[in-house]
């Protein structure tokens, strides 16, 4: 029977002395964190194939219309000129994780990265069901190439490319809508060359990720195991081993520690380490080394919590503070971007702009029957369907101005933007002088009202009442 590698902090276990790749074959464990991490699993792949099945205002909930440049995130609708707000979205959800990081550890990588969520609830269960155990697994890479194991590559990596290929589909609708999927796919793959290339490529992509490169990615590509350093300290929750408690190791009966050194958890580690030599860069805080040695105390009749999360001062026997300065500070960070993004997109995000200038040429016109204000009205349409558009001037016009030019109703087409030109004229008898007015731009479907403020220019009104000499 093939003895799997023992670690070491000289290099990562995935490497031989020789440079050539080691293969690990995590065994299988079962408890209750590997249980509510896979529940956690099949929730997030759940929420990923079904975002684009979910309508929200006639388009999916999340559909990057790219063809179109239209952006629909969950009921807000934006286009290129409205993406400058996903700055906040961006630094947002940065903060957000670094808070998480700094209070959790990587709780991310072992929880929520789809790579991990992917890899460890759905490839490795299939290479599980079809390869069996990880000796069984170890022993088949060894052995020749016979029927049962050609049989065995053939059906597992069959499977793998089925699934990616899924994963890519799933990927692409929410860039063409799964209407457009689904005509896609009834179509000549010559005919819709980029798509069918984009698909193929992510289809590889995946298929060679999952079924060759696995753990490589998180340990080689990732560069989040190398900001965990610098977003961490000596209070933050890690999975770790109690030494105090564990040390000196031993064989059962043996050991003055609680540790028998049975090697359990470095058995079940997808990236091969040996959670007793300290916190290291491939450890993706997975807890499978958690479950595999509370089951071990069990047996032995020790208490569970060798392997735990804990953070380094609770290790050490110190007071742990989960509230601190880098906490109260990612926090604050995280909430200022996303509220920001709130703030932003409640305001911005609309089915309808409407932006309103002076146009070129003198401020204002007048004579002695009024004064006159010529403004551009410029309205995008953000929607797949026709808008109505009607100007008109707001409740705090003074009484007696009136809207020539572009009261009229008038219609923007899908998608698209058109200007008007509408002026704002005030008889003599009715100008109270500069002032600020509202203009009202009314759009439907939807019963959108945007209100834009303008300035109203002209003469000074005690020069005009003034006598000429």
């Amino acid at each position: 029977m093939a003895v799997p590698k023992k670690p070491n902090l000289d290099s990562v276990t995935t490497i031989n002395d020789d440079g050539s790749r080691y293969f690990l074959h995590p065994a299988d464990v079962r408890g209750a964190w590997v249980a509510s991490r896979r529940l956690v699993g099949v929730f997030l792949i759940g929420i990923y194939i079904l975002l684009p099945w979910i309508p929200i205002n006639d388009n999916p909930a999340v559909f990057l219309d790219v063809e179109n440049r239209m952006f629909h995130l969950f009921g807000l609708t934006l286009v290129p000129q409205d993406l400058w707000v996903m700055f906040f979205a961006v630094s947002g959800l940065g903060f957000a994780l670094f808070f998480g990081t700094s209070l959790l550890g990587r709780i991310w990588c072992g929880w929520a990265c789809p790579y991990t969520v992917f890899l460890d609830h759905v490839f490795r269960r299939i290479e599980r069901w079809i390869e069996g155990d990880a000796p069984a697994r170890r022993a088949l890479d060894k052995a020749s190439w016979t029927a049962s194991k050609i049989f065995k590559r053939v059906l597992k990596h069959g499977i793998y490319f089925i699934i990616s290929a899924v994963i890519a589909h799933v990927f692409l609708s929410y860039f063409v809508s799964l209407r457009r999927l689904y005509d896609l796919m009834r179509e000549s793959p010559l005919q819709h060359a980029t798509a069918f290339g984009i698909v193929l490529f992510l289809t590889l992509t995946l298929w060679f990720c999952f079924g060759y490169f696995r753990e490589q990615f998180c340990i080689i590509m990732c560069p989040y195991g190398r900001l965990q350093g610098a977003l961490t300290d000596d209070d933050t929750v890690n999975v770790g081993y109690d030494e105090k408690r564990g040390e000196p190791r031993g064989a059962k009966g043996k050991a003055k520690g609680d540790c028998i050194d049975c090697q359990r958890c470095v058995q079940v580690c997808p990236t091969g380490i040996d959670i007793r030599n300290g916190l290291q860069l491939e450890c993706i805080g997975c807890t499978a080394c958690i479950d595999a040695c509370d089951d071990i105390m069990t047996k032995v009749g020790r208490p569970k919590g060798l392997i735990r999360y804990d953070s380094f001062n609770g290790f050490a026997g110190k007071a742990r503070r989960f509230l601190r300065p880098r906490i109260y500070a990612y926090c604050a960070l995280a909430a200022l971007g996303l509220g920001a993004l709130v703030l932003v997109a409640s305001n911005k995000a609309r089915p309808f702009n409407a932006t309103v200038s002076r146009v070129g040429g003198a401020g204002f016109y007048s004579d002695a029957a009024s004064v006159r204000n010529i403004y551009k009205v410029r309205v995008m349409n953000k929607r797949n369907q026709e808008a109505t558009v009607t100007i008109r001037l707001g409740k705090n016009c003074p009484p007696g101005y009136e809207l020539s030019g572009a009261e009229q109703t008038f219609t923007v087409g899908v998608l698209d933007e058109l200007s008007r030109t509408c002026v704002v004229v005030a008889p003599m008898n009715a100008y109270i002088g500069v002032s600020d007015i509202i203009l009202e731009i009314h759009a439907n479907p939807g019963d959108v009202t945007l209100e834009k403020t303008v300035r109203f220019l002209g003469p000074n009104p005690q020069s005009l009442a003034s006598p000429k000499p």
